[in-house]
């Protein structure tokens, strides 16, 4: 039996919300499978599931908020018999047939009809829990869930505890919009969660009213917090340092031309995809720059797990990751960059693109400055930046002329490397950008 936990899905991650189920109990799935989705500080993300199985138990219900590590769920493998209670669970609630024995009839009253809920069973697995634990006789409740059962929310405000309203991830884009304050709202989707509708409904009421205050802890509020917090403890514990290099890039973007010849836009390869490429395979040979800083120890990583800076539309920044970047090609990265920036930008990232990366790339693009001096993302220990990549006069051979250049910076940890291993690396991305064809 294998437990299907919360994931972390960052560095600066210690708790999640689990906003909705994409399974039940008796379901089989496959690896890579979504299973649920989780809401960070920084984004709601698809988590997939790393086994294959049936789902045995749900152990959480949607709209809980746990710490990292948490048991979700119970996954057996398909041809291990269920455990006792999830049979029960997965048995519907039948009452017993009459029968015309001798037996006494039971001394209890009639049989109360079965509550609807997941699958037919009367409560889940986690209520039965909670009753047990809170000494709560289910029998004398009357559930807000279908068909009259006692859900979670019912425990809750049977023992008085107050929880954050649960929302879908559209309905809550769609309350971003709108600017609508989902913790007043009552939901009228499953159990109670707030759905879209909900939301419109809210919206079109506050219409003539006059404005509510706004929400000091929106999403953009968030993920500003969550990335104040990563970088302040950037900054008071990783002792860094900054090199910069400029790199000629002419060569490597007449390649580019030649290679995107002909090719249709949608999978012509841009610049950035160079440069993480160099990047990775950099790391490769440069290993001080490529693991984490953990329980006093540099940590090196044999696997070169890309992190990706990206910038969100009104606002924020994620870093999703690109595993084993070192062993795409550069056609390989470009999909994976294209894929990546529409999931974060869409708000469908998955926790297998949130793993923690080992490296991490900030790229200003065309519009940026000319340099970035980045900070580093705990516990790795190293960050590449890239600034506008532009023509700029060159010295070449005594003469000075017009290349197209791009200027790379490392802030490295000191505690792991220095100016001559940093150097170094930045001296291998430069000579691997040279040789585009070689990548």
């Amino acid at each position: 039996m294998a437990e299907f936990c919360m994931p972390s899905l960052g560095a600066d991650m210690v708790a999640g919300t689990l906003v909705e189920w994409r399974v039940q109990p008796g379901d089989e799935v496959e690896r890579g499978d979504i299973v649920a989705v989780v809401d960070t500080e920084k984004s709601a993300i698809e988590v997939e599931v790393y086994q294959s199985g049936v789902v045995d138990e749900l152990l959480v219900d949607e709209g809980a908020h746990v710490p990292v590590g948490t048991p979700l769920a119970r996954i057996r493998s398909a041809a291990a018999a269920p455990t006792p209670s999830a049979t029960a669970a997965a048995e519907p609630a039948v009452a017993q047939p009459a029968t015309t024995d001798t037996a006494p009839a039971p001394a209890v009253p009639p049989a109360v009809p079965a509550r609807a809920g997941r699958r037919g069973e009367p409560h889940s697995p986690l209520v039965r829990r909670l009753a047990r634990t809170h000494g709560i006789d289910l029998s004398t409740m009357t559930g807000s869930g279908p068909g009259g059962a006692v859900t979670r929310h019912d425990i809750d405000d049977a023992i008085g505890v107050h929880r954050r309203p649960r929302s879908s991830p559209y309905a809550r884009r769609v309350a971003a919009e709108l600017d609508v304050d989902v913790r007043g709202l009552r939901g009228s989707g499953v159990d109670g969660m707030i759905v879209a509708a909900d939301v419109e409904a809210a919206a079109r009421s506050a219409a003539g009213k006059p404005r509510a205050e706004a929400s000091p802890r929106d999403r953009l509020a968030a993920q500003q917090h969550a990335t104040a917090v990563l970088m302040t403890r950037s900054k008071r514990e990783i002792p860094h340092y900054h090199l910069q290099t400029d790199i000629d890039l002419t060569g490597a973007t007449a390649w580019l031309e030649e290679h995107n010849h002909e090719r249709p836009i949608k999978t012509r390869v841009l610049p950035a995809a160079l440069l993480l490429k160099a990047v990775a395979t950099a790391a490769r040979d440069v290993p001080d720059v490529n693991g984490h800083w953990t329980d006093g120890a540099f940590r090196p990583s044999s696997q070169v797990r890309l992190g990706v800076a990206i910038s969100l539309r009104g606002g924020g920044l994620i870093a999703p990751a690109i595993t084993d970047a070192d062993q795409r090609s550069v056609d390989e990265l470009m999909a994976s960059l294209r894929e990546l920036i529409s999931a974060a930008r869409a708000g469908t990232l998955r926790s297998s693109q949130m793993v923690d990366p080992t490296i991490t790339v900030t790229n200003l693009g065309d519009r940026g400055a000319k340099a970035v001096f980045g900070v580093i993302y705990p516990p790795q220990v190293a960050l590449v930046g890239f600034g506008r990549i532009s023509e700029r006069p060159w010295t070449t051979g005594g003469t000075v002329g017009a290349r197209v250049g791009v200027t790379a910076t490392l802030a490295g940890d000191h505690r792991v490397s220095d100016g001559h291993r940093g150097s170094r690396y930045l001296a291998t991305i430069d000579r691997l950008l040279q040789e585009p064809d070689r990548l």
